[in-house]
């Protein structure tokens, strides 16, 4: 499979900004399909993800009330609806595809497929 993100840009704190990810093949009942980011000088670091036959999503505690995934399944597209935005979320986005749950979504070595990443800089 193969993910192409967009949707990044710059944006003044407070501001919102949706991430879309287009996925090309199949997505299976099984995949997980999540969201990371990478800062300047920082290790990637888990954003959300949702498991897409449950349509379970997760979030990390940093991005929590503020960011929402949603998925649609009839055109392999996955979503991160980005709220309040801080200079803090300044990164390079990119979305993951794993395929087959096992029991976390936080990790970045259980993602198989990623796509090239999309730029988000929050201005304070």
């Amino acid at each position: 499979v193969q993910l192409q993100a967009s949707g990044g840009g710059l944006v003044q704190a407070g501001g919102s900004l949706r991430l879309a990810c287009s996925a090309s093949g199949t997505i299976y009942s099984s995949y997980v399909m999540g969201w990371s980011r990478q800062a300047p000088g920082k290790e990637r670091e888990f954003v959300a993800a949702v498991r897409w036959r449950l349509n379970s999503k997760y979030y990390a505690d940093s991005v929590k009330g503020r960011f929402a995934i949603s998925r649609d399944a009839a055109t392999n597209t996955v979503y991160l609806q980005m709220n309040s935005l801080e200079p803090e979320d300044t990164a390079i986005y990119h979305c993951a595809a794993d395929t087959a749950y096992s029991g976390s979504v936080y990790g970045s070595d259980q993602y198989e497929y990623w796509g090239q990443g999309t730029q988000v800089t929050v201005s304070s």
